[in-house]
């Protein structure tokens, strides 16, 4: 799996947890829903920290709970 795949996988599962649209996230975040959909649908490989951490902010929750799951523990480097 690569990083853009957690990512977006991520935040899928918290939508699911919350039962909230994407749109819906996208709203409580303060961001365009565009912005959101790019990085699910992949127009997005490279997202910005700052448009991770405004998901986190809307979520009420740290960059490092973002983070913390076993999908981001197990990816390889990306440099090799």
């Amino acid at each position: 799996m690569d990083t853009i795949s957690a990512v977006r996988n991520r935040i899928l599962q918290l939508c699911g947890q919350r039962n909230i649209s994407i749109n819906k996230l996208a709203n409580i975040c303060a961001l365009p829903p565009s912005s959101v959909k790019n990085i699910l649908y992949g127009k997005s490989q490279n997202p910005k920290l700052l448009t991770i951490k405004m998901l986190c902010d809307g979520l009420d929750i740290t960059l490092a709970q973002f983070f913390d799951t076993d999908e981001f523990n197990g990816l390889e480097q990306e440099i090799k």
